[in-house]
């Protein structure tokens, strides 16, 4: 555990793709469905018009027409209707009891957002009811942006074992998730580690008693630094895994505790499903074994 190694990955949120007709159409839905539950009266819903352009928004960005006038057209009437529910609410939230009134005041200020934000705009609200999503681009030419929290996974240099996965809230650069990942390694594990493999993303950083190394260093490299950063790749299978078989592939547990408590469950899983691969090994070599000393005395005819 003094040897570790240190990387990145994206734990996507459970939402839906975020586009600005699926937002704006939700949060009329949301605003017409709190109106209703609290008795007050819309001078319109648009529960027919508002679906069918969104719809129509739809078609036109499937048929790859963004620069056309029409779905701009289209788009700029959805936001139009949306913000006419959302003022006929916000008129009447004098008269919302009172127990009541700062859910509502919280639904509005998220639909404001929605209405107010532009494509080139930062710290864009992704999800109505999922605020603390962001947009994350990892250099992924298949997926080009991913939609969640960053996540910094440390593993053992040898046999693989996550000793740390903590979720990184703000899309921070890699090089500054470095010394809280260490710090949740240590915490854990009880080893304060000495030798830290990373790739080049953790240019720049450094941490007082501990030695870095990093993909690409030519400097000060003998047989055994060369080894061990060669090592290096070997957290990407181990990613690959909790999000294949860990469920780190997509988070259902809500605000930013559960992105918290599901990246450090998937590593917990993760260290599960190893120590049970080695009891099955174990035990079929046992087995074997068994097999191999009672074998005279076993007889096929």
């Amino acid at each position: 555990m003094r040897r570790v190694i240190v990387d990145t990955t994206v734990m996507e949120k459970a939402v839906t793709h975020p586009t600005d007709s699926r937002l704006l159409e939700r949060g009329r839905v949301h605003l017409v469905k709190a109106a209703k539950r609290l008795g007050l009266k819309l001078r319109q819903n648009y529960n027919r018009e508002a679906p069918r352009l969104a719809a129509q928004i739809g078609r036109y960005a499937h048929a790859k027409q963004y620069k056309h006038k029409r779905m701009r057209r289209t788009l700029r009437t959805l936001r139009s209707r949306v913000g006419r529910v959302y003022r006929d609410v916000e008129r009447q939230l004098g008269a919302v009891p009172e127990s009541q009134r700062e859910a509502l005041r919280e639904l509005l200020a998220r639909v404001r957002r929605l209405l107010t934000q532009r494509t080139n705009d930062k710290n864009k609200l992704y999800a109505l009811y999922a605020p603390e999503v962001e947009c994350i681009s990892k250099g992924k030419a298949r997926k080009p942006y991913e939609f969640g929290v960053k996540v910094s996974i440390t593993t053992t240099l040898k046999e693989g074992l996550v000793i740390g996965s903590r979720s990184m809230p703000g899309n921070p650069y890699d090089g500054h998730t470095f010394y809280e990942a260490l710090e949740q390694a240590q915490i854990l594990s009880n080893v304060r580690p000495e030798i830290a493999v990373v790739d080049r993303g953790y240019r720049g950083v450094e941490v007082d008693g501990i030695r870095i190394l990093r993909s690409g260093q030519k400097r000060g490299v003998t047989r055994a630094i060369k080894a061990m950063i060669k090592r290096r790749s070997a957290i990407e299978p181990a990613i690959g895994h909790m999000k294949a078989d860990g469920k780190l592939d997509r988070n259902w547990l809500k605000g930013p505790l559960g992105d918290a408590l599901h990246a450090v469950l998937c590593g917990a899983g993760h260290n599960i499903r190893l120590i049970l691969r080695k009891l099955r090994r174990l035990l079929c070599a046992w087995i074997l074994r068994l097999l191999r000393l009672d074998q005279p005395a076993i007889s096929l005819c």
